[in-house]
């Protein structure tokens, strides 16, 4: 059963995600919050597996709120309720907003999600983020790859140096996990076990000091492991 935090500043758009998630036999809605300060606070009494947030909270508060929600070293952590626990943040997100993807993803973001995105869609995605899994879109692909083209050199001269801390498998599976390959479908296509490519991922993200799966394709493509140019 995953746990779900509903965050979005209209309060008939909370009842319709609430009522939603709510409706699916393996989801649950912990609690809702309207702002940034509220998601945060809730966050850490409630350490649910997924907070659900409206992109325009983020606009309005600021990618810190993510940070502050995941852990991200970007700032000081908040204490949660339990210990090792941190949720991991699914952006509903309009399509002229992509352009906050790369800075939320920096600050710990686990997924993007179209604000236009059915039901179902809503709850696959709520579903893979719980379990460490990246929910993109190809649009906001395209949009990380035209931010990290941009990047100044000295930021992919540490990344380059973090990539040499992996192995030629860790090197596999990362590219694999930039492509938005499945763990199942990785685990077919390099002809090993869905529990080794789960270890894989884990030991890649704590070699390049990552906390969701989404921000090891950033790593990727900042190491120049994945090169813009292929999916431009």
């Amino acid at each position: 059963m995953a746990s779900v935090l509903v965050v979005h500043s209209q309060s008939m758009q909370r009842l319709g995600l609430r009522m939603l998630l709510s409706a699916e036999p393996d989801l649950t809605v912990v609690g809702e919050a309207a702002t940034g300060a509220e998601a945060v606070r809730m966050s850490t009494a409630l350490a649910p597996d997924v907070v659900l947030m409206d992109n325009l909270v983020v606009d309005r508060d600021g990618v810190n709120v993510i940070s502050r929600i995941t852990g991200s070293p970007t700032l000081p952590p908040t204490p949660t309720r339990v210990t090792g626990h941190r949720p991991r943040v699914l952006l509903l997100t309009p399509t002229s907003h992509e352009h906050h993807a790369y800075a939320a993803l920096r600050a710990g973001a686990g997924g993007f999600l179209p604000q236009d995105a059915t039901p179902d869609e809503l709850a696959a995605a709520v579903r893979i983020v719980a379990a460490g899994d990246a929910v993109t879109t190809p649009s906001l692909t395209r949009a990380l790859i035209d931010t990290v083209r941009h990047e100044h050199s000295a930021t992919t001269l540490h990344r380059v140096t973090e990539l040499d801390t992996l192995t030629s498998r860790e090197r596999d599976v990362l590219t694999a996990v930039a492509a938005g390959w499945s763990n199942t479908e990785i685990a077919t296509r390099l002809s090993i076990s869905p529990t080794t490519v789960k270890s894989h991922v884990s030991r890649i993200l704590s070699k390049i000091g990552a906390r969701a799966r989404v921000q090891a394709v950033v790593f990727a493509y900042e190491s120049g492991l994945v090169r813009p140019t292929a999916a431009a």
